[in-house]
């Protein structure tokens, strides 16, 4: 029986979580839940879980979940980050499911494993801020480090059992996102809306935007460089539409290994819970008839920009991939009140990148610190116009 603590449970990787885990209930016991603001969905989790601890945002919104379950609920109820860093060493839990949006992961999942518990990784944001210090402190108290993201997930199960030595290049597909196909002159035009609408993926709203302009994309290079631990310039990104190759691994023979599946979310979560053994899922199995022809593509790092800064900030290392993950957060969040355009994005975040002094060997401290600025200095920016 694996014990199971889910940071971001309401969110769109939570809940697939939990559909997984109430489909083997022989092999899984939730012990925490944490979520942000959705605690109407939250008590419904609770009642069918039964965990020992819940977690929401903020004190009021504790009152609310307090209020939504039955009087004999037998859970302990905390908020804020205190909050979430208990949930995350839980004595009673094992394993940690990181799937917190942003980089509110990042003390949780440091908390977690710092408290010796294995992680399952979908808070990219956290190898983004602080790869070097997340590894670290992985490896110095010998747990691991799953990804749950389907592009790192596919890496991962294309470098199982083969040497590292002998590894040429890792290969990051990429659907290309709702705006794949539209001229770059017709982005000034793209709303909120527009945005959160991909051609095949379910995600939240952040996610989705960040999919729509590559920097989820962006993201997912930084953090695998850390997971795996290559360079930069050893991660390639290739569009690829129909999303039925998750990613590929290019081997020094020339050989090329790929993860296939149909766009679901749940194959890479249950790989990532069941760990070397793979869950009996109910999933509809791939038909290569059907699916037809599968397409590949360079992507335009002038049309999408995020990418571009995304490398650059890989490359240069340091604070910098904080300072770029705060900015587009801040950027994201003001394009979604619709503060700013669509194209007002890099823009930002190219603005706030050229601007910070680079901090050598940084600290978790010196992140946060760089982070904070960031955020500051891209909020100054937008309220200049």
């Amino acid at each position: 029986m694996k014990n199971l603590t889910v940071l971001g449970s309401t969110g769109s990787i939570g809940t697939n979580t939990l559909s997984i885990v109430g489909k083997f209930p022989d092999r899984y016991k939730v012990q925490a839940l944490a979520a942000g603001v959705n605690v109407s969905l939250l008590a419904e989790q609770i009642d069918r879980f039964k965990p020992r601890l819940a977690v929401v945002l903020d004190e009021r919104r504790a009152a609310a979940l307090e209020h939504l379950l039955p009087d004999k609920t037998d859970v302990r109820i905390l908020f804020g980050a205190q909050g979430y860093c208990e949930a995350a060493r839980l004595e009673q839990s094992d394993s940690v499911v990181a799937a917190m949006v942003g980089s509110a992961g990042l003390a949780p999942t440091m908390a977690a494993i710092g408290a010796r518990k294995h992680v399952a990784l979908a808070n990219k944001e956290t190898l983004v801020m602080a790869g070097p210090l997340v590894m670290a402190a992985a490896s110095r108290n010998q747990v691991s480090i799953l990804p749950i993201d389907s592009e790192h997930s596919a890496i991962f199960q294309c470098l199982n059992g083969q040497k590292r030595a002998q590894l040429e290049k890792i290969i990051l597909t990429a659907s290309g996102g709702p705006f794949l196909n539209r001229p770059a002159e017709q982005f000034a035009d793209i709303t909120p809306q527009d945005a959160l609408n991909h051609p095949t993926w379910n995600m939240g709203r952040k996610i989705s935007i960040d999919s729509a302009t590559l920097m989820n994309k962006g993201l997912e290079v930084i953090e695998a460089r850390w997971l795996f631990d290559v360079p930069a310039e050893k991660i390639e990104v290739v569009v690829h539409p129909q999303s039925i190759i998750h990613s590929m691994v290019g081997y020094r023979d020339g050989s090329i290994l790929a993860q296939l599946s149909l766009p679901d979310m749940k194959g890479a979560i249950a790989y990532a819970l069941s760990f070397p053994e793979r869950l009996e899922l109910a999933q509809p199995r791939l038909d290569f008839a059907t699916v037809g022809a599968l397409t590949f593509k360079k992507p335009d790092l002038d049309k999408f920009p995020c990418l571009r800064l995304a490398f650059e900030a890989c490359r240069r290392g340091e604070t910098l991939p904080a300072v770029l993950n705060a900015a587009n957060e801040v950027a994201v969040e003001a394009f979604l009140d619709a503060k700013i355009g669509f194209t007002r994005i890099p823009e930002l975040i190219e603005q706030v990148m050229r601007t910070h002094q680079l901090v050598a060997k940084p600290d978790l401290n010196a992140i946060n610190a760089a982070d904070q600025w960031a955020r500051d200095q891209t909020r100054r920016l937008i309220a200049a116009g």
